[in-house]
C-alpha cells in the first residue's frame, strides 16, 4: 500500500505520522506520480504547527517534490509515462507521500542533468529567490542589501543571485562555520549576530548610510534591527517568520526614512499558471547551467519526517533536507 505522512492535529513534530493511504487513478486533468524526493521547508513547519491553518485536517503536508509519472489523465497533453517532473504547490499540499495525484498544471519537466534530490530540496527556495529579486524588488549593480540567515537554504541562493548582479551582500549568520558558507555564496560581509548587534555592524560597513534593502525571514527577533539597518527610501522585505510574527509597524516609523515594506507569499505569485511556469523554468535552468548551486541534501526516509522537522527548526542542518519514500 502507498504511504504518506498524515497530520491529525496541529502540534509539534510528533504530529507527523506515517500511514497507509489509497491512491486512485488520475482524473482527466491529473498525473499519477511516484515520488522520488520530497523537499522539507519552514512552510511545512508553519503548517504542521497550526501557525498557517491552510491544511484541512486530517491531511498530508508538503509543498514540493520530484518524481516519475506512472499514469496520465485522458485530457493531459505534453506529459508521458516515465517523464521526470518536479512541482511546487500549496495549498492544497500533499507532497509528503510515496505516490500522489497531481494536477498536470503543477508539473514541470526535469532535464536529465538536474538531480531529483537537488530539485526537491531547492525548488521552492529558488522560486522564492526569483520572486524576491525579480518581482518584489529589483536588484541592480551597486546596491547593497542585508540578508538574514545568509547561510540558510533561501539565504545562500539569494546571496548567489544578488552577488552575480553586482550587489554588495551583507548577511547575518550564527557561527563562524556558517559565515564561511555565506561567504562562499557571495556574501561579502557575514555578521555573527550572536557576537555583535547586526544593525550597528551594517551601519559601520556602509559608512552610516544603511542598506538599500533587507531580506528578512526571521520575523520578531530581527524586525527592529532590520528597520534600523535601512537607508533612506530603503525597502524592507519580510518573507518569513521563523522566530514568530513581528509587532505591527506604525506608519510613522516608516515615514522617518521613507521606507517601504513588503510581505510577499510565494503561493500568491504562483497562482498565475503562466507566471509559475516561467518562474519554474528560470529556476531549473539556473541549476542546470550552474548559475545557482546547492550541496547535496541530507536524505531521510519518509517515515522520519518528524526528525527532519526537528533538524530544520533547530538550525542543525546546514544542507537541504529531502524525504525518500
Amino acid at each position: 500500500m502507498p504511504q504518506a505522512i498524515m497530520i491529525q492535529n496541529y502540534g509539534t513534530a510528533d504530529a507527523l505520522v506515517l500511514e497507509e493511504i489509497e491512491v486512485g487513478a488520475p482524473a482527466p486533468s491529473e498525473l499519477l506520480l511516484r515520488q522520488t524526493a520530497i523537499g522539507v521547508n519552514f512552510h511545512d513547519i508553519y503548517v504542521r504547527s497550526g501557525l498557517y491553518k491552510t491544511l484541512p485536517l486530517p491531511g498530508i503536508p508538503g509543498c514540493e517534490a520530484a518524481g516519475v509519472i506512472e499514469a496520465v489523465g485522458g485530457e493531459v497533453e505534453g506529459f508521458e509515462v516515465g517523464d521526470r517532473v518536479a512541482y511546487v504547490t500549496g495549498p492544497p499540499y500533499g507532497a509528503y507521500a510515496g505516490h500522489r495525484l497531481l494536477p498536470a498544471t503543477a508539473a514541470v519537466p526535469l532535464a536529465d542533468d538536474v538531480e531529483d534530490d537537488i530539485v526537491a530540496a531547492n525548488f521552492l527556495r529558488a522560486l522564492t529567490v526569483d520572486m524576491l529579486t525579480r518581482r518584489v524588488t529589483r536588484l541592480n549593480a551597486g546596491m547593497s542589501i542585508l540578508v538574514h540567515a545568509a547561510a540558510g537554504g533561501v539565504g545562500r541562493l539569494l546571496c548567489q543571485t544578488a552577488a552575480k548582479l553586482g550587489v554588495t551582500v551583507i548577511g547575518t549568520v550564527g557561527s563562524p562555520d556558517k559565515a564561511d558558507i555565506a561567504r562562499s555564496s557571495g556574501c561579502v560581509h557575514p555578521i555573527l549576530y550572536r557576537e555583535t548587534a547586526f544593525q550597528d555592524e551594517v551601519m559601520r560597513l556602509t559608512g552610516g548610510r544603511g542598506v538599500d534593502a533587507v531580506f528578512d525571514s526571521i520575523g520578531a527577533d530581527t524586525l527592529e534591527g532590520s528597520l534600523s539597518s535601512l537607508a533612506l527610501c530603503g525597502h524592507f522585505v519580510i518573507f518569513g517568520q521563523s522566530s514568530g510574527p513581528g509587532a505591527p509597524l506604525a506608519m510613522s516609523t516608516l515615514a522617518e526614512k521613507s521606507l517601504t515594506v513588503t510581505r510577499p507569499i510565494l503561493f500568491h505569485y504562483l497562482r498565475d499558471h503562466a507566471q509559475y511556469q516561467a518562474m519554474a523554468r528560470s529556476a531549473l535552468s539556473a541549476f542546470a547551467t550552474g548559475a545557482l548551486s546547492a550541496e547535496d541534501p541530507l536524505q531521510l526516509p519518509l517515515g522520519m519526517a518528524a526528525k527532519a522537522h526537528d533538524l530544520l527548526e533547530s538550525r542543525a542542518a546546514t544542507a537541504g533536507l529531502v524525504l525518500k519514500p
